[in-house]
């Protein structure tokens, strides 16, 4: 039983998930990732939280220019 409500939440999120967001995907070079989650938590944000914010304020700065 519980495998099968599991499931439902699973397909659930993802439903949700896919209605609400979109996906990128970025490639790095090896050991990368390691530097840039341990910036983020040293931020106290996630990977996801950190590259949002480096999205925004490199558009915000940007469209200053």
């Amino acid at each position: 039983m519980a495998e099968k409500k599991s499931n439902s939440q699973t397909r659930a999120k993802n439903k949700y998930n896919a209605k609400n967001y979109d996906s990128l995907r970025i490639v790095v070079k090896k050991g990368r990732k390691e530097v840039i989650k341990a910036h983020a938590e040293s931020k106290g944000e996630s990977i996801n939280g950190f590259v949002n914010r480096a999205i925004d304020e490199t558009i915000e700065r940007d469209a200053k220019k």
